[in-house]
């Protein structure tokens, strides 16, 4: 049996400013904008070459806008993440080296908290 994980919410104080930051600024794809009701807004956006997608919206989650930490995108080169986010406006930081990868930070503008992680080479 699979178990995978697809979708993961974002809580946000205003979707449609966090679907232009998210699609215009990081990069991720526009993949749903539904308003099912007055209380009920479904916006599913996913990174490019991801399997799994983000939802922001209205009445979907009953976390507190800006409490996700620690979701974490793996990327090819931390040094090129780093750059397309510095271009389009995210203030990011990094590259910081460890062990396990080397990591670029960023927040978005209600303060959800995202690590990009550079796989190490396994020899």
């Amino acid at each position: 049996m699979d178990w995978k994980i697809e979708v993961v919410p974002i809580p946000v104080t205003d979707v449609d400013r966090a679907k232009a930051f998210y699609v215009d600024q990081v990069g991720f794809t526009a993949d749903h904008d539904q308003q099912v009701d007055e209380s009920l807004r479904f916006v599913q956006l996913t990174p490019p070459g991801s399997a799994c997608s983000i939802v922001l919206g209205t009445g979907l989650t009953d976390m507190a806008p800006g409490s996700q930490r620690g979701v974490m995108m793996v990327v090819p080169n931390a040094d090129d993440a780093l750059k397309h986010l510095t271009d389009h406006g995210v203030t990011a930081r990094g590259v910081e080296e460890m062990e396990w990868g080397r990591f670029v930070y960023f927040a978005d503008p209600d303060g959800n908290e995202w690590s990009l992680q550079e796989l190490p080479t396994y020899a």
